[in-house]
């Protein structure tokens, strides 16, 4: 078994910042109309700016596969190049088609050599299943290096335009033309980016990040959907795919919009989170006075205390200077969240030798956490 480092980090923005007010002049209104959840959703999550790949008439400046390779190619250098990669694997909750894989998208763009690829699908893990992946490949020695990556480009399904059929649809059936909290809600959370992580067997450079251990749970078996895209949910609590509807209905009904259950996600993310994290730490004897940076992914800042009372009441008590979050600035961009946080932390000058950092990564989807534990080298 060989030890794994992350050696370098990168990320890719698009454009410019796009604020609070200004969000609706790239998603679009809905019925012409103003969003009544818009500031009521905003003021909960606090978030300030985020980025599109989309400019104001709509049209995309980027895909998501490239926005993964322009972060990608951040990482290749004199002493690394695109032709000393061996393994490719990268997560996404919203590729650019269902086939062929992101990976290979991604892939073809980079235009280097044969490697091997890994494509892992999901929400907010994605991201660190891809990490986990390379992680494996490097401390198996099936490979002496790997790159990972988290990515999204959520903005061309939040547009507006995507849900124009459902509120015509509304109107011919004489009923109120406004689309559902669990669709609306979503369009002011969600922003789109790319970040990379170079994993080598040997520590690189100026700074290396030392994986010691990753760990994931789902809690599927027990919990049903919460939040999820191509398909609806019954009142069972059961998916109805996109394939058991009619393509009629796919526009009428905005099959492909994404949607959340918020009344699931306010009973379950936090406790199952806060309980995921303690049986991790106690795994691998890890206490919170051994954790010098805490790097959460929240969706919202609406959850922050929330987690916080959690983590104490279970013993886990780690201080507020300890957190590091960069959600206020630049969105919640999913499975790339914690790639552009780690970057910024990687890169920021705060960071000495021996400091220990904690990654953790809610999934709502079906509640899935992930986890990783650093050292800084």
């Amino acid at each position: 078994m060989f030890d794994v480092y992350i050696t370098k980090a990168a990320k890719y923005l698009p454009n410019e910042a796009v604020s609070n007010d200004e969000m609706e002049n790239y998603l679009g209104l809905i019925n012409d109309t103003a969003s009544k959840a818009r500031r009521i959703i905003l003021r909960n999550n606090k978030i300030t700016s985020r980025y599109y790949a989309v400019d104001k008439e709509g049209k995309s400046t980027h895909s998501n596969a490239e926005l993964t390779r322009n972060a990608v190619v951040q990482l290749f250098d004199e002493k690394f190049s695109d032709q000393d990669l061996e393994v490719l694997s990268c997560g996404t909750s919203s590729p650019d088609v269902f086939a062929p894989s992101h990976a290979a998208m991604v892939h073809g763009l980079l235009k280097n050599k044969s490697v091997e690829l890994n494509s892992s699908t999901g929400i907010c893990c994605s991201g660190m299943n891809a990490l986990k992946y390379g992680f494996l490949s490097v401390r198996s020695g099936n490979s002496k290096n790997a790159i990972c990556t988290g990515s999204e480009k959520v903005s061309t399904w939040l547009s507006a335009q995507k849900y124009n059929h459902e509120i015509i649809n509304l109107k011919n059936l004489e009923a109120q033309p406004i689309i559902a909290f669990k669709k609306d809600f979503l369009r002011w959370m969600l922003s789109d980016g790319a970040g990379a992580f170079l994993l080598e067997n040997k520590p690189s450079g100026d700074i290396s990040l030392k994986i010691e251990w990753m760990e994931s749970y789902s809690y599927a078996f027990e919990l049903e959907t919460c939040m999820y895209a191509g398909g609806d949910k019954l009142e069972n609590g059961e998916i109805k795919p996109w394939s058991d509807y009619k393509p009629d209905e796919w526009l009428n009904e905005s099959v492909f919009a994404v949607k959340q259950d918020v009344k699931l996600l306010d009973e379950f993310i936090l406790p199952k989170g806060v309980e995921s994290m303690s049986e991790a730490m106690a795994k691998h004897n890890v206490t919170a006075e051994e954790v010098d940076y805490f790097l959460p992914h929240v969706s919202s800042n609406f959850f922050v205390e929330g987690l916080k009372n959690g983590l104490n009441e279970k013993g886990i008590v780690i201080t507020d200077e300890k957190w590091f979050m960069n959600l206020l600035r630049v969105g919640n961009v999913g499975s790339a969240s914690i790639y552009i946080a780690l970057e910024e932390l990687m890169y920021s000058g705060k960071l000495k030798k021996g400091d220990r950092i904690l990654l953790s990564v809610p999934e709502s989807g079906r509640f899935s956490f992930a986890y990783a534990y650093l050292t800084v080298c």
